[in-house]
């Protein structure tokens, strides 16, 4: 992200599993100033990304502004680079690194971490349970297991 974030881009921002922003981005949950609550997912899952309520409620009452520095010390971005171009070369680099692991593990580690985030521990623990006996049943972890012994990079195929 980078230049203005609003309304609809924090809304969109929210959904994103990783949140990168250049220095000069700027956010703002502004839907308060035109009479509404924010109805694309802002309010839903901004506070639970960042785990501050007093902050988060500063920001859906007032419609402030706030900058990357901000957004990186309330952990609502990962990295702050210094520009547009940097941004995407940090969500290039993650999107490799994430896109050699095992699609069958990054799909089951992504929906357990949706479902621990609104359950309880046990019920998190009883979720993956039942996900990773379903996943030692694929290729994926004979591969993954087989990399690592013999310390090469593993080979997945799609799903």
């Amino acid at each position: 992200m980078s230049g203005f974030v609003i309304g609809a881009g924090i809304d969109i921002a929210s959904a994103c599993d990783i949140r990168i922003c250049s220095k000069d981005a700027r956010f703002t949950i502004k839907e308060i100033d035109i009479g509404i609550c924010a109805d694309l997912g802002t309010i839903q899952r901004f506070q639970k990304i960042i785990g501050n309520d007093s902050f988060f409620r500063e920001l859906a009452y007032t419609g402030r502004f706030f900058d990357a520095a901000e957004a990186h010390k309330q952990g609502f971005v990962s990295y702050v680079e210094e520009n547009q171009e940097a941004c995407f070369k940090k969500a290039y680099e993650l999107a490799s690194q994430i896109a050699s692991k095992s699609p069958v593990a990054m799909a089951t580690i992504k929906q357990n971490i949706i479902f621990s985030r609104d359950h309880s521990v046990d019920h998190g623990l009883m979720h993956v349970l039942l996900l990773n006996m379903s996943m030692l049943q694929t290729k994926d972890t004979q591969r993954a297991v087989m990399a690592n012994f013999s310390k090469q990079k593993a080979e997945f195929p799609k799903l």
